[in-house]
């Protein structure tokens, strides 16, 4: 295959696999919303605040857990799995056992951080439960992190094989799903005091069995696997530049709520909360193609592709910016009357909701082009990301005690521009090559759809919810696909490319030709 159809097969595989992922997405919005509902107007926002918060730490020492392994567990298998065919002989192992052996330690080490996590949290409870009486269960609450990180590390060697239909079913059908049902339900029974938090852990062991058995399924029990300390502490320190890197992306989303948390009520809290997990939709856009993401750059990275991996770069952020803006339109412009639908209390979070999705848009850049950089400048994107948390951290230390929440969104937006400046700047450094998807087609489609709504904003609520950020949505969306998506743009909404050769699985060669290294898998 020539390298002009392999790059053209490549962005096809990142289309069809952030297609496959925004499903999911949709799915998940569809289930997020209830959820929000059910929380705000059923439990109320003082107990959402500390539901937010509690889940927010447990999240935290996941994170920490997984030693970057969410990400560069791509990497792992397929140096590992090169290493295998390279030295293939009747000793050896097939390059798809050692991928498996590779998931198996990853899983290994990120369980026992995990359980080490867990046991600080339970002897020091009041980390997780800051205000309020502390129960039997919630005491063993933390022991929910191993849960999550099976699941996080399963679907990673998943994404490796190209399987992201398994990170949709997680993900977006059974874990928000399972969480509204059982929040639902709940709330009309005597453990309704507890009933986020047991509804949270039901539904992280529902996903985390969902991820594991397409993995044991996928990969096998790898009956030759052993367990080799050296190997898993020399896995665990490579990664921990990138451990950092995703602490440290993850932090700067949490760190908001840790200071409003400091500073403010639960009440206060559980409204930031509900603004922050509308504004986090637009950025689940990114996070579409994050599973498909790492392996067509190791993939290249490996092979020496450097324009490749710069090209797929800002094909990703053009269409990761431009969907994003459109939703920050429909979502913001009628931002006091979505919050208020989840009690009247939380309509005063309007203010803050339009700061968090202005926040989505900053961050966009730099999180698609840490994707990139956590593979070819990992210390040097830890660096970055630690001044934008310092930055963050300072800025809201100065805002959150004289404007509250907006405060605390204010803080995490000077962060966001700084770093989205920062990291792109970076990677067109290192790469030789530009890497922004910013188009000026972007500007131009927002401005007539930002107009017709603010003239929405007049209207009836019920009409603002109902037609009105559908109608500015469309509006935007049309002028975009007209005049700003061309040639391999449309690939995201191609369900398939035109003229381009098949896929083959890796390994084998089409007729007359050569290996191709990117499988299709399953979706």
């Amino acid at each position: 295959m020539s390298a002009d159809a392999k790059a053209a097969a490549e962005t096809a595989e990142l289309a069809r696999g952030g297609r496959t992922s925004f499903l999911g997405y949709v799915l998940r919005l569809a289930a997020r919303f209830p959820f929000l509902f059910i929380a705000g107007r059923l439990y109320g926002a003082t107990e959402l605040g500390r539901f937010a918060y509690a889940t927010m730490v447990v999240e935290l020492v996941a994170m920490l857990a997984t030693l970057g392994l969410k990400r560069g567990l791509a990497e792992d298998m397929a140096q590992r799995g090169v290493a295998a065919a390279d030295l293939r002989d009747a000793a050896s192992s097939t390059g798809r056992d050692a991928e498996a052996h590779s998931l198996y330690d990853a899983l290994l080490v990120s369980v026992l951080a995990a359980l080490l996590g867990a046991a600080v949290l339970i002897a020091l409870p009041r980390i997780v439960f800051p205000s309020g009486e502390i129960t039997g269960l919630m005491r063993l609450f933390p022991l929910i992190i191993v849960a999550i990180v099976l699941s996080d590390i399963s679907l990673a060697g998943l994404a490796f094989r190209h399987n992201i239909g398994a990170t949709v079913t997680a993900r977006s059908l059974v874990e928000p799903w399972m969480l509204s049902l059982a929040a639902l339900a709940l709330a009309f029974t005597m453990l309704k005091g507890d009933g986020l938090i047991i509804a949270y852990l039901l539904s992280m062991v529902a996903a985390a069995i969902a991820s594991l058995w397409p993995a044991l399924r996928t990969f096998g029990l790898a009956p030759h696997w052993q367990v080799d300390p050296g190997r898993i502490w020399r896995l665990a320190r490579l990664n921990l530049p990138l451990a950092g890197a995703d602490i440290a992306e993850w932090g700067a989303r949490r760190l908001d709520i840790f200071i409003l948390g400091r500073f403010a009520s639960p009440e206060i809290v559980g409204i930031y909360y509900v603004a922050q997990q509308i504004a986090s939709l637009p950025q689940r856009l990114k996070s579409s193609f994050d599973p498909i993401l790492a392996p067509v750059l190791t993939t290249n990275l490996a092979a020496g592709n450097i324009g490749k991996v710069a090209s797929h770069v800002r094909q990703i952020g053009f269409w990761v910016g431009a969907a994003q803006l459109g939703v920050v339109l429909a979502l913001g412009l009628s931002g006091k009357a979505g919050m208020g639908l989840f009690g009247p209390v939380f309509a005063s979070g309007a203010m803050v909701l339009a700061v968090l999705l202005t926040v989505e848009l900053l961050a966009a850049q730099a999180a698609v082009a840490e994707g990139a950089l956590i593979y070819v400048a990992r210390n040097a994107n830890l660096m970055w990301s630690l001044a934008g948390i310092a930055i963050q951290l300072g800025a809201s230390l100065v805002l959150v005690p004289l404007y509250g929440g907006v405060g605390a969104a204010g803080g995490l937006a000077i962060s966001a521009l700084f770093l989205s400046v920062a990291k792109s700047r970076l990677l067109a450094r290192v790469l030789g090559h530009p890497v922004s998807g910013w188009r000026w087609i972007m500007l131009v489609a927002a401005i007539p759809a930002f107009l017709l709504g603010v003239a929405f904003m007049r209207t009836p609520e019920w009409f603002q919810l109902a037609l009105g950020q559908f109608i500015v949505l469309a509006l935007y969306c049309a002028i975009i696909w007209r005049f700003g998506f061309k040639g391999a743009d449309r690939l995201l909404f191609a369900r398939r490319l035109r003229g381009a050769p098949p896929a083959y699985p890796a390994g084998t060669e089409p007729p007359g030709g050569t290996p191709i290294t990117i499988s299709t898998g399953s979706s």
